[in-house]
């Protein structure tokens, strides 16, 4: 029989992490309240890796903005294709690739780039949340967002293509995570500095675990914000840059309003 103190320490330990830890036992098995959260929870992960793309969605929410959306698809046109052949989404199908050539306008400092990647679930839900909160932390520093483009079949390195095309000084890109059996709809922010083809993950920043129960919208563009600034500042993205924007204080959030 366990002690009062280490089950108490479990039970504490529970509370500091959604983890499957101290879930205890039914003979050789789980408890079957236990058995059937992980049942939900891996359910949950599997729908968030086949879930549709809000495309429309997104874009109406960049005109809301103000901001200027552009539409694009990797080679991965199919999502069997996206699951089995990695590769394909790593580079833009050519259509696409003729758009952007072909595009007129101006080299920008930031371009952003929605991709679907394996949760288009958390793209859906979490990334007009952020940008409405990276608007105005750029604009102190007077750094605008070019083009926002929103990539079907996106894996992170498609972001690369697509900034160079744009002749981003900066590329960000904001992706559907893995889905884990705590967080279906976990968005990723990756950062590199003057993207291209054959840029490695070395390379880039992340700030990850942003979603409803992890990173809040505030202080993920707060983290992004700054390494954007940073990255451009030093012109380097990746282990070179260290993110030592410091502790998120709570004090902040009032001085940053969403646009």
């Amino acid at each position: 029989m366990k002690s009062p103190a280490a089950s108490h320490s479990v039970s504490e330990l529970r509370g500091l992490t959604p983890a499957r830890v101290g879930l205890g036992r039914a003979g050789g098995s789980l408890p079957t309240a236990a058995l059937l959260e992980f049942m939900l929870d891996h359910a949950r992960a599997r729908d968030a890796v086949h879930a549709a793309f809000d495309v429309r969605g997104l874009i109406s929410g960049l005109n809301d903005l103000a901001l200027e959306p552009l539409e694009v698809c990797s080679r991965s046109r199919e999502r069997k294709h996206y699951l089995g052949r990695p590769d394909l989404g790593r580079s833009l199908d050519q259509p696409s690739t003729e758009a952007l050539t072909s595009r007129k306008g101006n080299a920008c400092q930031v371009a952003v780039v929605l991709g679907d990647g394996l949760s288009p679930i958390a793209v859906n839900a979490h990334a007009i949340g952020v940008i409405k909160f990276l608007v105005p932390r750029l604009a102190i520093d007077q750094i605008d967002i070019g083009p926002v483009v929103v990539a079907r079949g996106a894996r992170v390195a498609l972001g690369d293509e697509i900034g160079a095309l744009l002749r981003a000084r900066m590329m960000v890109m904001l992706i559907g995570e893995r889905p884990g059996l705590s967080a279906a709809d976990s968005l990723g922010a990756y950062l590199t500095f003057a993207p291209k083809i054959g840029r490695t993950d070395a390379e880039r920043n992340c700030v990850s675990n942003i979603h409803g129960a992890g990173l809040g919208y505030e202080e993920a563009a707060f983290r992004i914000a700054w390494l954007i600034r940073e990255g451009l500042a030093r012109e380097v993205t990746g282990v070179r840059l260290k993110d030592e924007s410091g502790e998120y204080k709570s004090i902040d959030r009032g001085t940053i309003n969403p646009v």
